[in-house]
C-alpha cells in the first residue's frame, strides 16, 4: 500500500479521526515542513483549527544527518541515548547543535507565526500530525513540549511508521493512529508516489488557507506569501 501524495494521506487519516470532527478545544498541529500538508487536509476534513509545532533534529557533529535527539519550540532538548552513544557526542557538541536548531526554530516562528509562541486553548486536545516517522526524535521532542504546555490529550496521527517506533511511541501519547506499520521499512518517502520536498512558502500557504477559512489556531497569523524572485531577476 502506498499513498499517492500527502493530501491523500491526510484524507485517509481524517477518515480514521472522524470522532474529533468539530470537537471543542481540539487543534491539529503539523510538524513542518512535510507534516503540514497532511495536517492541513486533516484539519479541513474535520473542520478544526490548524497550526504548527516546530521541532528540529539534532545531528551528530561528524554526520549532521544522523539524529542524536531533537528540540521543539517551548520544550527542552530530547536526547536519544543510543544515538548519543553511537555518535560519541560530547556535551559541547550537543549544546552547539541545540543552539543552531533553536535559531532555526526562531526563524520559522517568525515565518509561520509572526514570531509568536504557540497558543493552545486550555485543556486542549492536540492531533499531532506528520507525514511519517522513522526514528521519532522530532515527534518525541514535540510530545514533550506539548506535555510541558499542559495539554489534556495528545493524539499522534501519522500515515506510516516502522513497528518498533510505533511501540516506542505508543505509551507517550493518549492515542496513536498509524495507517501503515510495515515490517520492511527503509524510508518514509518509499510509501509515497509523490514525496516532493515541502517549501516554507507551501507551509505558509496552508496556514493562510486555514486563516481565510477561520480555522487558524491561537495567535497564528501569517502575512501574505512573498516568493523569492528567480536568481538573476531584478
Amino acid at each position: 500500500m502506498r499513498f499517492r501524495d500527502r493530501r491523500e494521506a491526510g484524507l485517509r487519516l481524517a477518515a480514521r479521526l472522524q470522532r474529533y470532527r468539530r470537537r471543542p478545544r481540539t487543534v491539529v498541529l503539523g510538524l513542518p515542513r512535510g507534516g503540514v500538508p497532511v495536517a492541513a487536509e486533516v484539519a479541513r476534513q474535520l473542520e478544526l483549527p490548524l497550526d504548527v509545532i516546530i521541532s528540529r533534529k539534532l545531528g551528530a557533529a561528524e554526520n549532521p544527518e544522523f539524529a542524536i535527539g531533537a528540540v521543539a519550540e517551548g520544550g527542552e532538548v530530547y536526547l536519544n541515548p543510543e544515538g548519543v552513544d553511537s555518535a560519541g557526542a560530547a556535551p559541547a557538541d550537543v549544546a552547539a547543535s541545540a543552539a543552531r536548531q533553536r535559531e532555526e526554530i526562531a526563524r520559522r516562528q517568525r515565518l509561520f507565526r509572526d514570531g509568536e509562541l504557540l497558543a493552545l486553548p486550555p485543556g486542549a486536545t492536540v492531533l499531532l500530525v506528520d507525514d511519517g516517522i522513522a526514528t521519532g526524535s522530532t515527534v518525541i521532542a514535540a510530545i514533550h513540549a506539548l506535555r510541558r504546555q499542559g495539554v489534556a490529550r495528545i493524539v499522534l496521527a501519522v500515515p506510516v511508521a516502522p513497528p518498533d517506533t510505533v511501540e516506542h511511541l505508543r505509551p507517550m501519547v493518549d492515542e496513536l493512529v498509524v495507517l501503515l506499520a510495515p515490517a520492511l521499512f527503509f524510508a518514509v518517502g518509499a510509501f509515497y508516489e509523490d514525496f516532493a520536498q515541502v517549501s516554507d512558502d507551501e507551509v505558509r500557504e496552508r496556514l493562510e488557507e486555514a486563516a481565510r477559512d477561520g480555522r487558524r489556531s491561537g495567535a497564528g497569523k501569517t502575512r501574505p506569501v512573498t516568493r523569492a524572485a528567480p536568481r538573476g531577476s531584478p
